[in-house]
């Protein structure tokens, strides 16, 4: 299966709240998220639309930024795929996409990270060649 990718403009960026609803399991307000979304567009965020018949299917929002231990990089963030279209390599083509993309506006380094108990995502990007390099801590304000 083949599907579709292009940067989401950010006069449409709204478009992936609901990915972003299923993402974070409903406990974020649509109000909250669609506040967050408008601010992050407004910063080094981008966010990649999958499509499929013409359907958006998916999302992956990347973060541009330079990093002392990397140089020019990007950080892949919250990528949803509808389930349905799971398994069908669509991850894979996204993944080239992105590296495509990332080195067209010359990044190095393509990181990310994924939640410890998402066990298939471990082993999805152990197969696209990410090594785990330190953990994510994160503390609550």
């Amino acid at each position: 299966m083949t599907a579709n990718f292009a940067i989401i403009p950010s006069s449409e960026i709204l478009k992936i709240i609901p990915f972003l609803s299923i993402l974070n399991d409903h406990k974020i307000s649509e109000a909250i998220l669609k506040e967050r979304v408008l601010e992050m567009s407004t910063q080094n965020y981008e966010c990649i639309g999958i499509s499929y018949d013409e359907k958006l299917i998916g999302i992956c929002g990347m973060w541009f930024q330079t990093r002392h231990y990397a140089g020019k990089s990007v950080e892949v963030d919250h990528v949803v795929i509808e389930e349905n279209f799971r398994g069908k390599k669509i991850g894979d083509q996204l993944m080239q996409f992105v590296y495509n993309y990332a080195k067209s506006k010359k990044c190095r380094w393509v990181e990310l990270n994924t939640y410890v108990h998402n066990f298939p995502s471990h082993k999805f990007y152990y197969n696209q060649g990410f090594v785990a390099k330190g953990y994510h801590f994160v503390k609550e304000l």
